[in-house]
């Protein structure tokens, strides 16, 4: 790697103890949720990624989810074509190629390939509708992995929400008028190795915070994640056995009025081994009002941000990153 690249992606490699990890287990089953929810809040206002532990997901779900994501992948490029994202209209399902979607597309190339899919639903409306699937003669039961395993994360997705809300002073199921019907997507990622010169220009994804509520991400044994501080040092995240990482999105520090932090992170697969992650996110209701809340706005703090709603925010996010969407002219209507 040359000096150039060395200091572009250069890393603090730190003991994931940097990126606190938080046991759950009282918020999962009821013996002290307001406790793990405080801890959830402070780390929220410091770092906006933690660990979590005792997450009651069993391994098996996971480890199969993992040989689903690696089967759909292995599948020849003609087959995974046949499901790309710009097939599905407004849904934005589907498979993603490399260099198809770029989260930082002012700075970098991201050297990834993706398949996001969600709830399966008929009808087709923006972020939701039916999924872009292979057949069953072309991956046995993957439908049925994929499927349980968003039914999976979406109920641990609720339980993180309602500590959010409880870390905030307010009632646990505060959040659920606005995400009666949320946007999700639970996506399954490939990151081949980089060889040669790796500079900012490539990564495996270039840096950027997630647009949503929350994210729940597992990652494989290889690491490759960078979360960016607030000294502007990237620290790494490096795969911990038995844990998802959590970070917040843009919503949650547009609720907070900037009291929670929606941190800036990337992935630089330099280990020489394929890297797997499956990222799940819960964004609110196409239609939900995102603004500060009353309780995260005073006098001395004013509110910071103007409101806006989840569905068209997202949108215009999907249409700085997707090249099929760009010749289309604003959000479709829900």
């Amino acid at each position: 790697m040359s000096t150039e690249s060395s200091v572009l992606l250069a890393c603090k490699q730190t003991a994931f103890s940097e990126i606190p990890i938080i046991d759950i287990a009282p918020l999962i089953d009821g013996s002290d949720p307001l406790g793990v929810a405080k801890r959830i809040g402070e780390v929220c206002e410091q770092v906006g990624f933690f660990y979590v532990k005792n997450h009651g997901v069993p391994a098996e779900t996971i480890e199969g989810m993992y040989r689903a994501t690696e089967r759909f992948f292995d599948l020849p490029f003609e087959t995974k074509q046949r499901l790309n994202v710009a097939n599905s209209g407004p849904t934005v399902r589907g498979y993603i190629p490399t260099y198809a979607e770029n989260a930082d597309p002012e700075n970098t190339r991201d050297f990834k390939e993706a398949f996001d899919f969600g709830a399966p639903e008929e009808e087709v409306s923006p972020f939701f509708g039916p999924n872009l699937m292979p057949t069953s003669s072309e991956l046995p039961e993957f439908r049925e992995t994929c499927e349980g395993y968003h039914s999976t994360m979406m109920a641990l997705a609720r339980k993180l929400v309602s500590a959010i809300a409880l870390s905030l002073d307010l009632p646990a199921g505060y959040f659920e008028a606005m995400q009666r019907k949320p946007i999700t997507i639970q996506r399954l990622l490939h990151y081949p190795p980089q060889e040669g010169e790796v500079s900012q220009r490539e990564m495996g994804i270039g840096a950027h915070t997630d647009y949503g509520f929350l994210t729940i991400l597992s990652q494989d044994s290889v690491g490759g994640l960078q979360v960016r501080n607030r000294d502007g040092d990237w620290v790494s995240a490096p795969p911990v056995e038995g844990t998802f990482i959590i970070n917040i999105g843009d919503l949650v520090q547009t609720l907070t009025n900037g009291r929670y932090s929606s941190t800036v992170h990337r992935v630089v697969n330099i280990s020489g081994a394929e890297r797997y992650s499956i990222p799940f996110f819960i964004d609110a209701d196409y239609d939900a009002v995102v603004k500060p809340l009353p309780n995260c706005v005073s006098a001395e703090n004013p509110a910071r941000f103007a409101p806006f709603t989840c569905g068209e925010y997202k949108y215009s996010r999907f249409v700085a990153v997707y090249d099929h969407l760009r010749d289309q002219v604003g959000a479709p209507n829900s």
